[in-house]
């Protein structure tokens, strides 16, 4: 299929040849027939694309010093070759579509293949296929242009400015900013029986306005503008504003200040400051209230990606039940989009409306793409026919995100053979394949399973994927390389060593367990092996990861104990030459209910012991990552695995040129392994051991410490 990208680094637009989005649980698979182009987001954006690098920087503070940091922990050039992947990566635009609905999840039953739906978020790209949550689609009835309920994802934003005014029939609202955003809201309040006045800096936004149906639309430089909305409402001053601009000057929110009655409320939709003056907003007891978006549920994982929907008694309009007020008022014929619509772009055709947007070159409003859906699209993209021998190693990956592409891609480019990758987004699949050279990129991981040619399984998802495709993996007999964790949840992994116990011929199974790999672990493992037991202490200052991202969340990511303190786990063991007896985990109480600050105590067979204190409180000044092994009158302290000490009779220090966790050694063993018919560099008893000692250390976690035999 097609889809319309831009490159970050340049602002280059492209109509890209990618597969078909992956269909995951809870999501909906739509053909396009229009999408809406949001010239206020979307332009700056291709905007700031376009910029040189100078000005990306200014504009993007924030990402600027996480890449400082990013340089004193990983060095100049690993954060050079991150940032430009990064931007080199095509990127979609959109966010507002309409289309038919060619395919639905398991889990979905009250949308079918035939129906049409208007759709939102991230995933509403503009493409002629899309995969959107079913929260963020809503069914269109037949009689409905799609052409007009492409816009309800822009409308409800719209929509949620005019509840968050709260206001009543009979009421008048100023509306600050006539763009396509005001011109939907001016339809909108004056439909639902509110009058709507217009303002805007822009002569010809005005006259929209008036075409709209506005009460009053009057220029922001008119003299005595002021008396004019006040003589309008009777000498009160208006109800309430709504600020739909998008600038970087104070007048809107100082303007709404002096045009709004007494205890009135102004709502910010558009992307303006409120550092405003105090008189009128204190003398009046104004509201200042913010608009999120397209309404609750916006940005809640568990809304927007589970499906998980609002109660309508206790929230009666969610962001999808924003979009579908919009279809019902274009369904009932009480707004007018033919009004707000001003032009219409084939695909092919979209890169110039951008350029129409960014040059100005002619008054626009509401700018849709149309899509042909009459012709034959195919769901996979192939690229070359090569063929390989099937004694090499032949590559399949499912996923291929930023640590695929940074961390795993680049170092066994050239020592194997990539036949195919299929990724939850097209874009981001063609852009492996092209950057690589896989034969094809596809939108199902089930291409890459039960390809013949491919003896060796990636994976590189969320962690919530990684047992179902080990699982399908192993059963179809290929060697599998999957990022840790191996599973979530103590049965996935009972299941996965069930399936591998049963196979007559075993493949290789690879947890990503990189740091058993680096240098100054190798030496350590190197002088101490036959010797007494080690006492074992690990300390990691694993630093802040929001609440609400997905890594914490049970489900999807299992919590950073699972994701990440497994690496650990694994360590100690390794280190210790032994098997785990017996776990036990003392968490720190956190008021989100986190269980990512924590002490764990490992006991093995040989009599080692191991302490692992994975904190996340910490200040980023201090290293992440600090071992110490105490073992026969020696000690050794790796410090971030970049430099070590070590103590018998006197003390010595070395020191790597750059940080060193074992990435390279651990990839290169590994397709060695295959390569030459050896066993995996880290055995499956050793997987199945600190997987199963990681979830125990959480449900130790959970019983308050208990201690608990492996």
């Amino acid at each position: 299929m097609e889809q319309l990208t831009q490159e970050l680094k340049s602002g280059k637009m492209e109509i890209l040849k990618v597969p078909f989005p992956a269909l995951g649980s809870g999501q909906v698979l739509v053909r396009n027939y229009y999408s809406v182009i949001s010239a206020g987001t979307e332009g700056k954006t291709v905007s700031d694309a376009r910029k040189g690098y100078i000005a990306k920087a200014r504009s993007r503070k924030k990402e600027v010093k996480m890449v400082l940091d990013m340089v004193k922990t990983n060095g100049l050039k690993q954060t050079y070759d991150l940032v430009m992947n990064k931007l080199n990566a095509p990127s979609p635009l959109g966010y507002s579509c309409a289309g038919e609905v060619i395919a639905v999840g398991d889990d979905i039953n009250d949308l079918k293949v035939g129906d049409f739906v208007a759709c939102g978020g991230g995933g509403a790209v503009h493409a002629e296929v899309v995969s959107v949550p079913r929260n963020l689609c809503v069914k269109v009835e037949k009689s409905v242009d799609l052409k007009y309920a492409a816009f309800a994802t822009i409308a409800s934003i719209a929509i949620q400015g005019i509840r968050q005014a709260d206001l009543r029939f009979g009421e008048n609202c100023v509306v600050i900013g006539l763009g396509l955003i005001g011109q939907i809201t001016v339809q909108m309040l004056e439909a639902s029986g509110i009058q709507a006045i217009g303002v805007d800096i822009d002569d010809k936004q005005v006259e929209a306005a008036k075409e709209c149906g506005a009460s009053l639309a009057l220029n922001r430089k008119q003299a005595g503008i002021e008396q004019i909305i006040k003589d309008f409402t009777d000498g009160n001053g208006t109800d309430s504003v709504i600020i739909t601009a998008g600038t970087s000057s104070l007048d809107p929110v100082e303007f709404a200040g002096e045009v709004c009655r007494k205890k009135g409320k102004v709502v910010v939709v558009g992307a303006v400051p409120t550092g405003f003056s105090r008189p009128n907003y204190y003398r009046k007891e104004l509201e200042l209230k913010m608009s999120s978006s397209y309404g609750p549920g916006r940005y809640d994982m568990d809304y927007e990606e589970k499906g998980r929907d609002y109660p309508i008694g206790y929230v009666r309009f969610t962001e999808n039940r924003n979009m579908k007020t919009f279809i019902d008022y274009l369904k009932a014929g009480k707004i007018d989009m033919s009004k707000i619509v001003s032009h219409e772009f084939e695909l092919d055709e979209a890169p110039e409306a951008y350029t129409m947007i960014l040059e100005r070159s002619e008054p626009f409003s509401g700018i849709v793409i149309k899509y042909d859906t009459d012709k034959e699209i195919a769901t996979r993209v192939k690229l070359s026919d090569s063929e390989y021998n099937p004694e090499d190693v032949n590559v399949g990956f499912i996923g291929a995100g930023s640590f695929a592409q940074n961390s795993i891609l680049p170092r066994i480019k050239g020592k194997v053979n990539f036949i195919g990758v299929a990724t939850g987004r097209g874009n981001n699949a063609r852009y492996v394949a092209d950057n690589y050279g896989f034969n094809y990129c596809a939108d199902n991981s089930d291409d890459i399973v039960n390809d013949e040619k491919i003896n060796t399984v990636f994976i590189t998802t969320r962690h919530n994927l990684h047992a179902e495709y080990v699982l399908k993996s192993i059963k179809a007999g290929k060697n599998v390389f999957v990022e840790k964790p191996l599973a979530l949840t103590e049965a996935e992994i009972e299941e996965i060593k069930a399936a591998y116990d049963e196979l007559k011929e075993k493949p290789r199974v690879m947890l990503g367990y990189n740091r058993r790999f680096s240098p100054h672990i190798e030496k350590i493992k190197k002088e101490t092996v036959g010797g007494s037991p080690k006492a074992i202490n690990m300390r990691m200052n694993a630093g802040t990861v929001p609440p609400d991202h997905w890594v914490h969340d049970p489900e999807v990511g299992g919590g950073r104990i699972i994701g990440e303190a497994c690496h650990f786990i694994d360590l100690a063991m390794y280190i210790a030459g032994s098997k785990i007896t017996s776990v036990s985990a003392k968490k720190l109480e956190d008021p989100n209910g986190l269980m990512d600050t924590a002490v764990i105590n490992l006991n093995f067979e040989n009599g080692s012991v191991a302490a692992i204190s994975y904190f996340s409180n910490g200040s980023k000044a201090l290293s992440k990552e600090y071992i110490e092994v105490f073992s026969n009158n020696k000690v050794y302290i790796v410090d971030d695995f970049l430099k070590m000490r070590e103590y018998d009779s006197s003390e010595r220090e070395s020191k790597l040129s750059g940080q060193d966790k074992g990435h390279a050694k651990e990839l290169e063993l590994f397709v060695d392994a295959i390569k030459n018919g050896k066993e995996s560099p880290i055995s499956f008893e050793d997987i199945y051991i600190s997987s199963i000692a990681t979830v125990k250390a959480l449900e130790s976690m959970r019983a308050g410490g208990r201690n608990i035999e492996i």
